[in-house]
């Protein structure tokens, strides 16, 4: 859903995308904004994964970019893409392993687990 960065407020709109200067009918914040595009990062330079972009001082401030996208985020907020989904699968897929390696056995789960998630990722490695 297209929400709001500021309050959560979903946008529904019959547009695509919000106008430059349309706010949201919640809290009066810019819903054309940085903060509201799925390409913001903050790890990223200038901010966007898009590496074209201009540099915008004001993050929660219109804009005029044309390569704005709403992100789409949950209803608590968080931004529900792909990288997160993925992130979150690999995470499961290795929980545990940490204590597999440590210094005394499988304390954080059996050796057979510790085998399975091996063989699950073999595929990735191999020829």
């Amino acid at each position: 859903m297209k929400r709001c960065h500021a309050c959560g407020k979903e946008w529904v709109s019959p547009k695509k995308q919000p106008a430059v200067k349309e706010s949201c009918e919640g809290c009066g914040a810019y819903s054309h904004c940085c903060l509201n595009c799925r390409f913001h990062e903050p790890h990223a330079h200038n901010q966007c994964y898009i590496s074209t972009t201009d540099w915008v001082a004001d993050r929660a401030g219109c804009n005029f970019c044309d390569e704005f996208v709403f992100a789409d985020r949950d209803a608590q907020g968080k931004l529900a893409d792909a990288t997160a989904d993925a992130r979150n699968a690999f995470d499961q897929l290795f929980r545990g392993a940490e204590a597999l390696r440590a210094p005394g056995g499988a304390a954080g789960g059996s050796e057979s687990d510790a085998d399975k998630k091996r063989d699950a990722v073999r595929p990735l490695f191999e020829d």
